[in-house]
């Protein structure tokens, strides 16, 4: 049996394996996704071919999953006093040098206790991995040490151009002063995780026009006036005075659901609290109407059924669209981050 190890937020393992279960089922995979509550990751396991599961579950074309890799060994009731040695065994064995290793946990409260174990476990295994002639800088794939707990750990083999490039999934961003809230991450993540470098130099240009629906106070706006491009501001509430005095930014106390801009504009972002499905309607709408070229919105997702709501929303955009990416970011909550292009 051959595994696919997906991390995802603690709490959506169930949207998670729902996810890869519908993927399997369209493919023609058997296989199940056994999870724990909260754990922060779903295991799928399947008879199918290691090639045929990473081209089926690729973590670019997922929602749930932060990150996707094929396990190769998998360890259970380790003992606490030695965990390197059956793990070198292993790796031994296989013969497959590595470019670099990870030793991640889940993004769990379970996971945060093994932080510490994490990383004086890495150093002991890179100095393993040295001696033993399996680092080496001009190898193709990286290896993944994962503890699920204390004495359970995947081993995974990751192609860099098919895995997410950071530890745990997650890019490490950091907060600006000058933004005026939080949420400027949630945009500034969708453009490193929905976006390729190439698609950032293109689309993300100065002298661009963009509309930032429900901008108060202003933390998406930042993300677009740091970049030189031009804002019309949708919001009843107040802007924050540095970006209107940045002379990028033109502040309408207007109906979010209402307003249209004259001319159409390059970008249509939007992070208003509203029920997903009016969200995806309302963007479906402007992309119809070549109101805006590319888009980047939150759904905020209810309580029950979200991986439902999830596919009737993505549904609704892509009849409107010809390029539609998804992800649950690590800025997100109960909510998922929608990039749309006409």
């Amino acid at each position: 049996m051959n595994a696919i190890l997906l991390y995802c937020r603690a709490g959506f393992e169930g949207e998670c394996a729902q996810e890869v279960r519908t993927l399997a089922q369209a493919a023609r995979i058997t296989g199940d996704a056994p999870y724990q509550a909260s754990s922060g990751y779903v295991e799928f396991s399947s008879d199918a071919a290691e090639a045929t599961l990473r081209e089926t579950f690729r973590w670019r074309d997922l929602v749930f999953a932060r990150q996707t890799l094929i396990a190769f060994a998998q360890f259970a009731g380790m003992s606490r006093s030695d965990r390197l040695t059956p793990i070198m065994a292993a790796l031994q064995a296989r013969s497959e040098a590595f470019y670099d290793v990870w030793v991640e946990a889940p993004d769990s409260d379970a996971g945060k206790q093994l932080a510490a174990l994490c990383k004086s476990f890495g150093n002991a295994l890179i100095g393993a991995l040295k001696k033993a002639r399996l680092l080496d800088a001009a190898a193709p794939r990286r290896l993944h040490v994962f503890f699920a707990q204390g004495d359970k750990v995947y081993l995974c083999a990751a192609d860099p151009d098919a895995a997410a490039p950071w530890p745990q999934g997650i890019p490490r961003l950091k907060f600006p002063r000058e933004a005026p809230s939080r949420s400027t991450l949630k945009l500034e993540e969708a453009f490193v995780s929905l976006l390729s470098e190439d698609e950032q130099r293109r689309w993300l240009k100065p002298g661009m026009r963009a509309v930032d629906l429900g901008a108060a106070p202003g933390g998406w706006t930042y993300q677009l006036v740091r970049r030189s491009i031009r804002v019309s501001a949708v919001d009843n509430g107040p802007m924050d005075r540095a970006l209107l005095d940045s002379g990028l930014v033109e502040h309408l106390r207007a109906d979010g659901f209402r307003y249209r801009p004259k001319k159409p504009v390059d970008w249509l972002v939007c992070d208003m609290v509203e029920q997903p499905r009016r969200i995806a309607e309302l963007i479906a709408q402007w992309l119809s109407a070549g109101a805006c070229q590319r888009a980047i919105f939150n759904l905020k997702l209810p309580m029950k059924k979200r991986y439902e709501e999830t596919q009737s929303c993505l549904a609704r955009v892509r009849a409107a669209a010809s390029d539609v990416r998804a992800r649950q970011l690590y800025h997100d909550r109960e909510e998922i981050t929608v990039f749309a292009a006409r």
